[in-house]
């Protein structure tokens, strides 16, 4: 607003404008202040020469305000003499802010005024007083705002409630009402069903269950994304699954009932879970397994590719499968060189006869691991949930100034440690051996042959470690003259 009267000289002003949250994204709280700004600019006659605005960013966050840093720069180049706000917790809610506020106005003479605290005189020692009271009680609202924020948000995530952004795959089924949401182009208000965050999408759930008895069984995160694509489940974005949206969704401790605020634990929810939180854990521990190498590039595809043993002139490598050498055909061969290769695909079917046939016998279900004695999952589970608990009250206290560097950090390595510990034992607990489903099957090899391959090489490494020695004279490696002498079975199970 430009202020075209003749006569002497007018005062410069500039107006700062800023509203911390505008959810709708239609600046009316900005549009409110300026229309208030101009009217005690209009009615001290004085031109405003320039309007700074700061939109949906809070003083009391830390972000930076770009308006407002230009308007210190302009204000230093004596671009005004006055500055109008709405409220002095417009313009500042830290203390570091008002000092330096306070500085440059003592140096360039600026005066500051607003329409709900008035004039604030910073050339006097009583007002920058007032102004130094004023930042103090902005900035103890805003921190008891802060407090009473995070508590209902806490409670909300116990509840289940939806916090807002992408729904999680699993939960959220429309309740039949509606709600009202900013459409984030065009900043209007739309009305969008309503989702009850706190039940389950009954054919994601049973996906989200298969998922984790896959993982609990062998399987890995390649085969389950290859097959959301074979039976067309997208994620609740409508994309394809990727190996990380996976991840994520295994991972996410809503499916077992937990409730997750700021990604740390806070404790039971008030919702049936959709996993057991015992098999969750165990899907966490192997996931989250340091060990767990994971090659996304170089997947075997063969059952015996580095995990059968290289047993040429004493080597104890791994061997792989190649064509090298001219071979029309893949062929097992040690990558240090040794001796020819043999191939592959009668390698395979020969270790595939063995294991089929000793999970076959009466006396199969000898090869089956005991269940873990002495295991109580409800302990557990009820020992994680402590020490959680003693996690957040040691973040609390340190928070709150009341627990010193040393002693927070040391509490919290030990949390962690037995947190650590009760979350191996449940995964202990809930890890399925492979060969369940095998042994015992009407038809064991029908049972084989629709496994994926990684849950075969997963049964394959629990059972028996196969070496490949050196076939004797006159055998072919084609196949032709197959030495089964020359495949040895070493039994970790049985024999």
């Amino acid at each position: 607003m430009k202020n075209t009267q003749t006569g002497g000289a007018r005062t410069r002003a500039v107006i700062y404008l800023r509203i911390s949250q505008d959810r709708a994204g239609a600046h009316l709280g900005v549009d409110r202040q300026r229309e208030d700004c101009e009217v005690l600019a209009e009615r001290n006659g004085w031109d405003v020469v320039k309007t700074y605005i700061d939109n949906d960013i809070s003083a009391y966050s830390g972000k930076k305000r770009p308006d407002y840093r230009r308007m210190l720069d302009d204000l230093d180049q004596g671009a005004a003499t006055i500055v109008v706000a709405w409220h002095t917790d417009r313009l500042h809610r830290s203390p570091t802010e008002l000092e330096e506020y306070i500085d440059l106005s003592e140096r360039r003479g600026v005066n500051t005024h607003t329409c709900q605290a008035g004039p604030i005189d910073l050339s006097t020692p009583s007002g920058r007083m007032t102004a130094r009271i004023l930042g103090a009680v902005a900035r103890h609202e805003s921190e008891h705002k802060g407090e009473r924020v995070a508590r209902a948000r806490r409670q909300k995530a116990l509840a289940g409630e939806w916090m807002g952004g992408i729904r999680p795959f699993g939960w959220g089924l429309p309740t039949g009402e509606m709600r009202t949401i900013a459409d984030r182009k065009t900043g209007e208000d739309v009305q969008v069903p309503a989702l009850d965050m706190m039940k389950a999408v009954p054919e994601e759930a049973v996906a989200l269950r298969f998922w984790t008895d896959e993982i609990l069984s062998g399987g890995s995160i390649r085969s389950l994304v290859k097959w959301c694509a074979d039976k067309g489940v997208l994620t609740t974005r409508g994309n394809a699954v990727t190996h990380t949206d996976m991840r994520d969704m295994l991972l996410r401790p809503r499916n077992a009932g937990i409730a997750v605020y700021r990604g740390e634990e806070v404790g039971t929810g008030k919702w049936e879970p959709i996993v057991d939180e015992a098999k969750f854990r165990a899907v966490a521990a192997i996931l989250r397994d340091p060990s767990r190498t994971v090659n996304r590039g170089t997947q075997p595809k063969w059952l015996g590719s580095l995990l059968y043993r290289c047993g040429r002139h004493a080597c104890t490598g791994y061997v792989t499968v190649t064509q090298s050498g001219g071979r029309q055909y893949p062929s097992y061969r040690c990558p240090t060189g040794h001796g020819g290769g043999r191939r592959a695909e009668t390698v395979d079917q020969y270790v595939e006869d063995v294991i089929v046939e000793r999970l076959s016998r009466p006396d199969s279900h000898d090869l089956l691991e005991p269940a873990p004695d002495g295991v109580d999952v409800a302990g557990l589970q009820a020992e994680s949930e402590q020490v959680r608990r003693r996690m957040a009250d040691l973040a609390g206290l340190f928070g709150a100034g009341r627990l010193e560097l040393a002693p927070f950090t040391q509490g919290m390595d030990t949390a962690r440690a037995q947190l650590d510990g009760v979350t191996r034992q449940l995964a202990r607990a809930a890890t399925q051996d492979p060969l369940v489903g095998l042994v015992g099957a009407p038809d064991v090899r029908k049972t084989w042959k629709v496994l994926p391959l990684d849950r075969q090489r997963h049964v394959l490494r629990a059972l028996v470690e196969v070496t490949l020695k050196t076939p004797r004279p006159g055998r072919m490696p084609d196949g032709g003259y197959f030495d089964y002498d020359a495949v040895v079975f070493e039994w970790k199970r049985g024999r």
